[in-house]
């Protein structure tokens, strides 16, 4: 047996290569993460008279190339968790950290635990392309929320009021009503220029028009906010229609690509075994399901739940010395950052839906709510339980495919 660790960076890796009694087979070497440098690699592998496994550390995209090439080519590599090497490394009394000492590590860690490894599949890539998905979904999120903020101030100078009353905004198609509607009306001014009976028309033509459900009371309530507002910004200013209708623009360009990159990663979700049982899962729904399976990956690859809520960053280390014990104990946040931002807005989506069957998790939340917890507390505690179900019913899947 062989083991091949890769230490991959953005352009380059290091690679380093192990015969099973640890002797060194190929002093670490350097090659280009293109197509002539992966292609001289798989030759070398391939030229090694043994059964080869590779081992490369899961890092935020770069190594994506290096394990697809290698799948490709019908060569045995496994994606492991950084912090599981970190932890292996750290058993190293010498602390060394360059390229080749990372890669002679990796080869190392492949000799001490090849039996454990698991292949990539193409499964893999599935959860590879949602998680990439999801990181640039969260990505523009907050780009959003600044182009909402950016758009707020706008409106504040030019039609104050107007944004309690045009709620309304459609996460699966991008369609936002408040940008829509002062793209046609930008200023309060627009408005009162006409008579209520006139802008009720208008409105009524502009929510057809639009896909709203034109509301003659509605129309009548943003024409009396129109009459009382005070702008601090001229109706008669080029300059303040432009900026209106460009952060409006913004808002919407936003969302519409949130709403393209949900829409793509739906698709890649629907083709996983366990996508339709965690849709079912209350306070998931279509928004949170493929978000939350990109967060997790392949749940198979964690030995037990307690395995799952560590990589989530919930779980709380023991800490004991001597006859003492902490009780009062934080979490690590070690863990996946984006996966505990997802899970919680799942537990705040359950408190709005508020389950009556299969309600497991929310009922556990107000458990701890009524026990006097503080609220983030409960929030880990129900995300602790609803990822253990989430594992169950998950690995119950695939056990019974």
């Amino acid at each position: 047996m062989i083991g091949v660790g890769i230490d991959v960076a953005k352009v380059k890796s290091m690679v380093a290569i192990l015969s099973d009694d640890g002797e060194i087979i190929k002093a670490p070497f350097e090659i280009a993460n293109t197509e002539s440098g992966l292609s001289s690699l798989c030759k070398i592998i391939k030229e090694l008279q043994d059964k080869v496994y590779c081992v490369v550390e899961s890092t935020s995209v770069y190594h994506f190339p290096v394990v697809s090439y290698l799948q490709e080519n019908d060569i045995f590599v496994s994606v492991v968790n950084p912090l599981i090497i970190k932890k292996y490394a750290s058993m190293d009394i010498r602390k060394v950290k360059t390229d080749k000492a990372d890669s002679l590590k990796l080869a190392s860690y492949v000799l001490d635990n090849y039996r454990h490894l698991v292949n990539y599949s193409a499964e893999d890539e599935i959860y590879s392309e949602l998680r990439i998905l999801s990181r640039q979904y969260l990505h523009y999120v907050k780009v959003l929320a600044n182009a909402k903020v950016n758009l707020t101030d706008i409106l504040d100078r030019t039609f104050p009021g107007i944004k309690p009353l045009l709620k309304g905004h459609i996460r699966t198609t991008g369609k936002n009503k408040l940008c829509d509607f002062v793209e046609k009306f930008w200023h309060c001014d627009v408005i009162t220029s006409m008579s209520e009976v006139k802008f009720v028309s208008e409105y009524i033509k502009w929510a057809k028009k639009k896909g709203y459900h034109p509301n003659e009371t509605k129309a009548k309530s943003l024409y009396a906010n129109a009459l009382e507002c005070i702008p601090t910004l001229p109706s008669n200013s080029a300059s303040t229609k432009m900026l209106v209708l460009e952060a409006a623009k913004a808002v919407s360009t936003v969302e519409t690509t949130l709403a393209t990159i949900l829409a793509q990663m739906t698709e890649l979700a629907k083709s996983l075994p366990e996508f339709s049982v965690i849709r079912e899962m209350p306070g998931v729904g279509d928004v949170l399901a493929p978000r939350i399976i990109a967060e997790i990956g392949d749940v198979r690859r964690f030995h037990s739940a307690s395995a799952l809520i560590a990589y989530a960053g919930i779980d709380t280390p023991p800490y004991e010395s001597g006859d003492f014990r902490a009780s009062n104990r934080k979490i690590t946040k070690r863990g996946s950052a984006s996966l505990r931002k997802t899970g919680y807005e799942i537990i705040q989506a359950l408190k709005v839906v508020q389950p009556q069957n299969d309600n497991a998790v929310y009922q556990y939340l107000i458990k701890k709510e009524n026990e006097g917890k503080p609220l983030k507390v409960a929030k880990i505690a129900a995300l602790n339980k609803f990822l253990r179900i989430y594992y169950s019913r998950v690995n119950e899947i695939y056990l019974n495919s």
